[in-house]
């Protein structure tokens, strides 16, 4: 049986950004994959402001091929029912747009550790002194030892489900998809992201422009139909925006997220040698751009795993520390109260807002309420409220229910 410092399992950007400060701390550690690298990643590909900084400071300038066209985002608009449109631009100028299957791997190499694809975790057990990892690769089991582990894995993550096998029945869940269409004629302004506050289209509607294609994403309840509910937003678009545009293409992606912990601030962050980071914690953005929180809390679990075998100090005290700084930007991306008066998403709604007409103002404001509070499928509305005013009150969010 080999052993090692630590093991990440998922080849993410959270696992490059904690292999990072795990390698350049002199740490033996190793990325487990499941699928063969680069693989691709299902992902929109627009990054914040913050996540370019990071991956700028701590991976150097991003090669072409890490890129899709067009190369960069301006920042992003909101659309709301009332047919008033924001668009901002983000603080710092443009960002990248990332083409996740070589980004992540670029990221993942540079990062020095050692990379193991189309490996499989199958069993995790936490002796107290280390953990034993069960592997599979090409039929072939394999035991490794590791004083950590850390699950960067995503939301479906095998990590989370050994240490939480009722989570995932805990929660709600949505499916998020997006299809590719040719564009006959599309006023939408491709040098920006593009997001709709309507309940009507889904919990998450968004469109841009992406390699001579449009992306129509949309995110819904689990359950229904990603076609239905796509020809909706799709008939939407044509009927409100003038976006005309061919049948879908053949591709097409979506797959399971868990938006509830970032909406009411409930994370889980690992239990004994193992830590919990990125989607698999339950860290995500608004507009559903996950990349800058998972690099800066796959970053803080790799500190944190340093800063216990440097210290002997319990590692889930230290992350739970550390990481309460990433827990608060990112419930705030979800917070209506700070969407209208603060700039929680890296460009300047509230500048936005008031050059708005009263009226217009009056209408963003209500439609922002009507979606995030009163969407009668939104089971969790009122605890969004509690959980806003919780912040606005006293400073803070109500305590954390999963640790």
């Amino acid at each position: 049986m080999r052993s090692v410092d630590v093991i990440i399992v998922g080849a993410s950007l959270a696992a490059a950004a904690a292999a990072k400060r795990l390698v350049d701390a002199g740490f033996d550690t190793i990325v487990m994959e499941r699928l063969s690298l680069p693989r691709h990643k299902i992902c929109s590909g627009i990054l914040s402001p913050r996540g370019y900084r990071f991956l700028i400071e701590n991976f150097g300038p991003l090669p072409r091929e890490t890129l899709h066209e067009p190369t960069s985002c301006r920042g992003v608009t909101f659309h709301f029912p009332s047919m008033v449109s924001l668009p901002m631009d983000f603080f710092g100028g443009t960002t990248p747009h990332l083409h996740r299957k070589y980004s992540d791997y670029w990221a993942i190499q540079r990062s020095g550790a050692e990379i193991m694809d189309r490996t499989s975790v199958v069993g995790l057990e936490d002796l107290g002194n280390r953990v034993i990892v069960n592997t599979r690769s090409n039929g072939v089991t394999e035991q490794f030892a590791a004083r950590y582990v850390i699950g960067a894995d995503g939301p479906s993550s095998v990590v989370r489900k050994a240490l939480y096998p009722d989570y995932d029945k805990a929660i709600p869940w949505f499916f998020v998809g997006q299809k590719f269409h040719e564009v006959i004629e599309c006023p939408l302004d491709d040098a920006y992201f593009h997001f709709w506050f309507h309940p009507e289209l889904g919990h998450y509607t968004w469109s841009h422009a992406r390699d001579g294609r449009q992306i129509v994403g949309v995110g819904f309840k689990k359950g229904d139909s990603f076609d239905k509910r796509h020809a909706i937003v799709e008939k939407y678009l044509d009927e409100k925006h003038g976006v005309k545009l061919k049948p879908a293409d053949a591709d097409r992606e979506g797959c399971a997220e868990n938006f509830g912990p970032s909406l009411i601030n409930r994370y889980v962050f690992g239990k004994g040698n193992m830590l919990l980071t990125g989607q698999s914690t339950g860290f995500l953005n608004m507009i559903g751009e996950g990349m800058s929180c998972a690099l800066h809390s796959g970053a803080i679990a790799g500190e944190s795993v340093v800063a216990s075998l440097c210290t002997n100090k319990s590692v889930q005290t230290l992350y739970r520390q550390m990481i309460a700084s990433e827990v608060t930007r990112t419930s705030d991306q979800w917070n209506p109260l700070k969407i209208a008066f603060d700039k929680p998403h890296e460009a300047d709604f509230p500048a936005a807002l008031m050059a708005l007409p009263w009226q217009d103002r009056t209408k963003v404001l209500r439609d922002i309420w009507r979606f995030v509070v009163l969407y009668k499928e939104f089971k969790w509305g009122r605890q969004i409220m509690a959980s806003s005013l919780s912040r606005l009150l006293r400073g803070r969010y109500p305590p954390q229910k999963w640790l």
